[in-house]
């Protein structure tokens, strides 16, 4: 993708307060990417490069990538790990899996291998304790996938344990809500691409509309097949949200979709956590 399509890579930095978070980890930084798109149309290897060392340059704790390393075909992945490869943390990277990278053939095991073998730990509904058995980074199959249960994983986790979770799709938040989230880390919108200011994400019109119009011609209009509604909850397109008494936040993603982005440019974003 073009960079006058694509827009200057961002990078946001946020703190979030934790409720039971030992002293020790206070101060903790996570580096979240998502949204890769490495298909050599969506995602360009200088942007990639410049999302890689503005990772490094944080000196994280963890590195959490958040899905969608892929487009279609899941041979691309192969070039991707070779650049994700350069990534630095001081205690692990962790991903998940999004929807593309299990919806075509072949793509879960592929990509989960190429990611595993190059020392990324996947977490497919599951939990670990990077930092200590004090925090709990719990792992989500894709809230499309038929493996999306998340009573099987986060329910195992004790109430009292502060816990961090990665799930692709922020639809999702939904449903978390009747268990602990500390902190959601979620992707998939790309912040929605066109963004206007003070008004939000173009998508929230377009789906709004969609959703009254015939589906013989929204299946003939761009943007408004059915197949291009992504999320139900455009209203969590990016940044942070309060989702019951839960914290989600979106990320925008660093590949690109036609016809580009406006006012939504790629992020890396730089979490610290602090006790409450």
């Amino acid at each position: 993708m073009h960079r006058l399509l694509t827009g200057k890579l961002r990078v946001e930095s946020l703190t979030i307060a934790i409720a039971n978070l030992p002293a020790k980890l206070s101060g903790t930084k996570l580096v979240q990417l998502t949204d890769f798109h490495y298909d050599g149309l969506r995602l360009s290897d200088r942007l990639l490069q410049q999302a890689i060392a503005a990772t490094n340059q944080a000196e994280p704790d963890l590195i959490l990538l958040t899905g969608d390393y892929i487009t279609e075909e899941p041979e691309p992945i192969h070039g991707l790990v070779q650049q994700l490869k350069n990534l630095q943390s001081s205690a692990g990277i962790y991903a998940i899996l999004g929807n593309h990278d299990y919806f075509y053939q072949g793509a879960k095991t592929e990509v989960t291998n190429a990611l595993t073998n190059i020392g990324i730990q996947v977490l497919y509904n599951e939990i670990a304790y990077p930092l200590g058995s004090e925090l709990a980074l719990v792992g989500l199959a894709d809230f499309w996938s038929r493996d999306f249960k998340p009573e099987d994983t986060i329910g195992l986790i004790n109430q009292n344990i502060p816990r961090i979770v990665l799930s692709h799709n922020p639809d999702s938040a939904e449903k978390l809500q009747k268990w602990r989230i500390d902190l959601q880390l979620s992707g998939h919108t790309h912040g929605g691409q066109i963004v206007i200011p003070g008004l939000g994400p173009v998508s929230i019109w377009i789906d709004s509309v969609g959703r009254i119009m015939p589906k013989s011609l929204r299946s003939k209009i761009p943007y408004f097949s059915v197949g291009d509604r992504v999320v139900n909850h455009w209203e969590w397109a990016s940044g942070l949200h309060q989702v019951g008494s839960n914290l989600l936040y979106v990320n925008r993603g660093l590949g690109t979709y036609l016809p580009g982005r406006l006012f939504c440019p790629p992020e890396v974003t730089i979490i610290t956590l602090v006790s409450k």
